[in-house]
C-alpha cells in the first residue's frame, strides 16, 4: 500500500464552496435560507472556539447561524425546552448541540430529543441506526470528513491499516 500526503485544508474550501454554491442556489430558485442553530452550555475555551468557528462557517456559506449561548447553570429542563423550540422552528434545518454537557445534564437525554431530520451531528439514535444498517441520513462529521478524504484521494480502504 502507499502513501498519501492529502491536503485537507484544500480539500474542505473546495468542499465549503460546493456547500456555499448549493445555498445560494436554494435561496435563488426555492427561496428558502437554511439555518443551523448551534448550542453552547457554560463557558469551556476550547468549545467556545469551535462553536465560534462552526458558526463564521455557516455564515460565510450563506445559511444562518442561530448561535444559543447558555450558562453553566442552564438545567436540563430548560436545555429540552430550547431543542424543543428549535426542533419546532421552521427557520432551523439543523441543530448542533456541543458536547460536554455540564454534569447535571444528561447528554444522551439532549441528544435523543433533537429531531433526526435536525440532527446535525448525526449522533441521534436514529441517525446511528441508518449509519449502521446504511440507509440514507445525517453521519457524525469526523468520520464522514476522514471519508470524504480518502475518497477525493482514491485511497482504499479495506484491508489498510492507518498511522
Amino acid at each position: 500500500m502507499g502513501t498519501w500526503i492529502i491536503d485537507g485544508k484544500t480539500i474542505a474550501a473546495d468542499l465549503r464552496g460546493k456547500v456555499t454554491d448549493a445555498v445560494h442556489r436554494l435561496r435563488r430558485d426555492r427561496g428558502v435560507v437554511p439555518g443551523i442553530a448551534v448550542v453552547l452550555v457554560g463557558a469551556d475555551p476550547a468549545s467556545e472556539v469551535y462553536v465560534r468557528n462552526k458558526s463564521k462557517a455557516v455564515a460565510e456559506s450563506g445559511m444562518r447561524a442561530f448561535d444559543c449561548k447558555l450558562a453553566v447553570s442552564t438545567s436540563e429542563a430548560e436545555l429540552l425546552d430550547l431543542i424543543a423550540k428549535l426542533n419546532a422552528d421552521e427557520d432551523v434545518s439543523g441543530i448542533l448541540v456541543q458536547l460536554p454537557l455540564p454534569k447535571q445534564i444528561d447528554a444522551q437525554k439532549i441528544i435523543a430529543a433533537i429531531d433526526p431530520i435536525k440532527d446535525v451531528d448525526g449522533f441521534h439514535p436514529i441517525s446511528v441506526g441508518r449509519l449502521v444498517a446504511n440507509q440514507p441520513g445525517l453521519r457524525p462529521c469526523t468520520p464522514i470528513g476522514v471519508m470524504e478524504l480518502l475518497h477525493t484521494y482514491d485511497i482504499p480502504v479495506t484491508g489498510a491499516e492507518a498511522v
